[in-house]
């Protein structure tokens, strides 16, 4: 008799432990597949720790094949499930497509950014949910305090060291302290003008800091916040983004170059795509995280709606507690359905909350006993240690060589702007260079710490007039409503039908593109995908891995551009982000703190061969459409 087989979407706090239990308890009674874009699990409350320099970036992944014996590792994103065919339908980091059966799905997808219907933000601010935004602003923050410490005018000075977080709940909070030290410890080296020092802005429209846990965390966090020198602003918001800084809601404009976006978490659209029923973009469950209907079919985490017994007529919040929590019990559950043990209902009490404040401080309640300064930190750095996967003494060896030696504040320069949107349904991916992203745009944006036209090292070239020799050719509409981009130093044609106005450029900056009234359609629907202009001077690939174009001037006309005729679409499309909040084997971790989970570079598939073009990316089958009620 074959053994069953059971198949997990998502390596974050759900789906990690529900494999964890099932290679335990399952072991060498089915075949347990894990589908996942990346072969670690992030633990994602140790976040703003990478992003302020303390921990390395490998300190918070734990390898997925080194703890989950008798799981069978699958890289991809899953991008379409067949219920009533059971197959899960996925693309691999080389573009390649795949199909996994199962006799048993654990959904647990997780969730990506929530966007708000604000004027600029999709264009000019930047998540934290993943590593490559961890990464990202890192390097953001040390780049801006060089810059400003060698700049003549005070006022581009004070803009550069200005940095506004909006989202004063776990992560907000704990990336505005965190960076606040980072800064300060940065200018000691690099002193700034006399009277300038660095600012950090907290912004959230609710009415205390941490909004969702109890008054006397909030209030030891809003103190030490303010001690440190965070302009905390409770009540206020942004209301519109631009490229020199934020209007917020109270009528003042901010100067800055950085805006970190920490409002929130929706569910991955990919729960959405199943035609299910759902409860405000998540999947509804019984208490047993099993789909009323769908015996074959078990959700955890942010992607379900699970009932909360301690409190009828609620739901459980997407939070990592409950997640790392659900997963336990969804991998009891799958195996019970199997014949192997009892089934459970979730049930689940908080047991306290920590919130790290960076050096020795934190704010925590374990068992409802308040703490607060270094008793906190302590209990706090120690409940992680207990609950991380991995990885503890390496993590604990960086904590002691932060607090023994000076933090090296240096840019690795390995994710760009233009690589971590803020629209985005996979923050646990890069996009990569020479590679097109196959759910939306990948063109840089102009903007708070946009890549610019002197980062890529493709200072676009004059745009010849129409007729002369190297002028392009009109832009053709591809398949899908999108015009092609053009090659390396060619502005795409103005004025073709159907082809969007281009976005007045900044000085110095690369064409902003997605500003509100101009959007381009996103990527994941059906229809081939444009050739993107890459960074670094290479010429335009439509396919990964493909060859460079050849429509420059002197030579053939570039393959698979337009003019000869749309590409061909390959089948591929991205999958959904995975992760989920924070995790906790005691004291809970965060309410409303997202788990986005891996960081993975996909690498480029085979080249056309013969000089024949590669067929470009095609049809998804889901819709990364926001999640109702977001806004």
């Amino acid at each position: 008799m074959a053994r069953p087989r059971i198949v997990i979407v998502g390596a974050g706090f759900a789906g990690y432990q529900t494999a964890r239990t099932l290679s335990r308890q399952m072991r060498h009674n089915s075949d347990v597949t894990l589908l996942n874009p990346t072969d670690y699990f992030l633990y994602l409350p140790l976040l703003p720790q990478v992003a302020a320099g303390i921990l390395e970036p490998r300190r918070v992944t734990v390898s997925l094949s080194g703890t989950l014996p008798h799981v069978r590792l699958v890289l991809g994103e899953a991008d379409g499930i067949d219920l009533d065919g059971r197959t899960v339908h996925y693309t691999g980091p080389e573009g390649e497509s795949g199909t996994l059966s199962y006799d048993r799905l654990v959904l647990a997808a997780g969730s990506v950014n929530k966007l708000l219907p604000i004027p600029g933000v999709a264009e000019h601010a930047h998540g934290f949910r993943g590593l490559p935004e961890a990464l990202y602003l890192r390097d953001h923050v040390t780049r801006q305090v060089e810059l400003a410490a060698s700049d003549d005018d005070p006022k581009t000075c004070a803009a550069r060291t200005t940095f506004v977080v909006v989202g004063a709940g776990y992560t907000g909070t704990e990336v505005a302290a965190q960076g606040k030290l980072f800064t300060d410890a940065q200018v000691r080296k690099h002193p700034l003008r006399k009277g300038i020092r660095p600012r950090w802005l907290l912004l959230d429209i609710a009415k205390r800091v941490l909004p969702e846990l109890d008054e006397r965390l909030s209030r030891t966090a809003d103190s030490v916040l303010r001690e440190r020198g965070v302009d905390v602003r409770m009540g206020t918001s942004v209301k519109e983004a631009t490229h020199d800084g934020v209007l917020l809601t109270d009528g003042e404009f901010v100067p800055t170059r950085s805006l970190v976006w920490c409002v929130g978490v929706r569910p991955d659209p990919l729960a959405d795509s199943l035609g299910l029923p759902m409860e405000r973009g998540r999947l509804l469950v019984d208490p047993h995280l099993q789909v009323p209907g769908r015996p074959e079919l078990f959700a955890a985490g942010d992607a379900a709606a699970v009932p909360d017994l301690e409190n009828p007529g609620q739901y459980t919040p997407m939070t990592a507690q409950h997640a790392w929590r659900q997963g336990k019990v969804a991998g009891r559950n799958v195996a019970a359905s199997l014949g192997f043990g009892e089934r459970h209902a979730y049930r689940h009490r908080d047991l306290g909350f920590v919130v790290d404040l960076g050096g020795v401080k934190a704010a925590a309640n374990p068992l409802g006993v308040h703490l607060s300064g270094p008793l906190a930190g302590a209990v706090t750095r120690g409940y992680h240690l207990a609950a991380m996967p991995g990885n503890r003494v390496r993590v604990a060896a960086d904590w002691f060589l932060d607090a023994v030696l000076p933090r090296q504040a240096v840019q690795l320069g390995l994710v760009r702007s233009w690589s971590v949107p803020l629209d985005t349904a996979s923050p646990e991916l890069a996009r990569v260079a020479g590679r097109p992203d196959r759910r939306q745009d990948t063109a840089p944006h102009s903007g708070p710490g946009a890549a610019t036209a002197q980062d890529t090292g493709t200072a676009p070239d004059p745009e010849p007039a129409e007729g002369q020799a190297g002028a392009p050719e009109p832009a053709k509409i591809r398949p899908g409503g999108e015009a092609a981009k053009s090659q390396q130093g060619v502005e795409p044609a103005k004025g073709q039908p159907g082809t969007p106005e281009s976005a007045t450029n900044q000085p110095g900056e690369e064409p902003a593109e997605g500003q509100l009234g101009g959007r381009e359609p996103a990527k994941n629907q059906p229809g081939g995908e444009p050739a993107k202009n890459q960074p670094g001077g290479e010429p335009a690939k439509n396919q990964p891995g493909g060859e460079p174009a050849k429509n420059q001037p002197g030579d053939e006309p570039a393959k698979n551009q337009p003019g000869p005729g749309p590409a061909e679409g390959r089948p591929g499309s991205a999958g959904p982000a995975q992760g989920q909040g924070r995790p906790g084997s005691g004291l809970a971790q965060g309410q409303g703190r997202p788990g986005a989970d891996d960081l993975s570079v996909p690498g480029p598939a085979a080249g056309a061969r013969g000089g024949e073009p590669e067929q470009g990316p095609g049809p998804v089958k889901r819709s990364d459409a926001s999640a109702e009620g977001d806004s």
